[in-house]
């Protein structure tokens, strides 16, 4: 991990990026910030997911872009980091410029449930590359697709959905909130069975950097679960700690992908 953030050059990018967003979030609450203050972190973080995915569209070239199951990962996840930037935006701009606290649900919306397909995929090409598709005819295998979702599931159903009133919420809401959990859960289990499978990827050297990307999503996972939990049953702020845990996804997703880039690089003899 360290080895790679000194030697690449949007790594180190990426961490210094990481580090000042770090520190504006810390004076924020160190100090008596204002709204205004805190509306622009909020609207300024995701440009490390903006990063991030110009990074991954750059590093998905090398592999080979669409005519390769590992470029086509790449590409999905590096979309899916551009979703959630656009999500960003749009809750950004109606929370300063409309004073909606929380813009839920809302065109942001779009963004944010829309990179959850984006990660399924990235998360099955990736799975495709480790060999899912012999693996799935295991026993183990065919348990595990079953447990991690159903545990997430679980977690997401006593800590948010129990008591959920259906009768009194907009089907939109509806949609989203149960849509949020049950689709990421799908893109943590994949990426679950790509990381079990990875030893068979070019004698295992791709293992702890399919776990990084695995850590990413579940990061992304609780950020979003967290969000929902805030917004329904607490009180909702820019600049507070949801929005730190969404910068903390964003750099991990995006070191993820990053680090992909030394591999090809190894593989080319660079």
């Amino acid at each position: 991990m360290f080895t790679y953030v000194k030697k690449e050059l949007t790594a180190k990018v990426t961490l210094l990026l990481f580090i000042l967003f770090s520190f504006w979030w810390i004076w924020l609450h160190l100090t008596d910030a204002t709204l205004i203050q805190k509306q622009a972190f909020s609207a300024f973080y995701g440009l490390i997911a903006l990063f991030g995915s110009i990074c991954g569209f750059s590093i998905a070239r090398k592999w080979g872009g669409f005519k390769s199951l590992m470029g086509k990962s790449i590409i999905m996840f590096s979309m899916g980091l551009l979703a959630q930037e656009f999500g960003q935006i749009v809750y950004s701009a109606l929370n300063f410029f409309l004073q909606i606290v929380v813009p839920y649900p809302s065109l942001g919306d779009i963004g944010y449930f829309g990179s959850i397909p984006l990660y399924i995929l990235g998360a099955y090409y990736l799975a495709r590359v480790s060999g899912v598709n012999i693996s799935l005819r295991t026993l183990r295998s065919k348990i595990l697709v079953l447990i991690v979702p159903l545990l997430l599931l679980t977690i997401s159903y006593f800590l948010f959905l129990q008591g959920y009133e259906l009768e009194e919420t907009p089907i939109i809401t509806i949609f989203l909130d149960f849509g949020y959990p049950f689709g990421q859960a799908i893109y943590v289990s994949i990426a679950l069975l790509a990381f079990l499978l990875s030893k068979k990827i070019l004698g295992g050297i791709m293992k702890n950097k399919i776990l990084f990307i695995l850590f990413a999503l579940l990061v992304q996972y609780f950020s979003d679960f967290s969000f929902l939990y805030i917004s329904r049953y607490g009180e909702m702020g820019p600049g507070e700690i949801v929005d730190y845990m969404y910068l903390v996804s964003y750099f991990l997703m995006s070191l993820g992908l990053i680090q992909l880039k030394t591999v090809s690089n190894e593989l080319n003899g660079h």
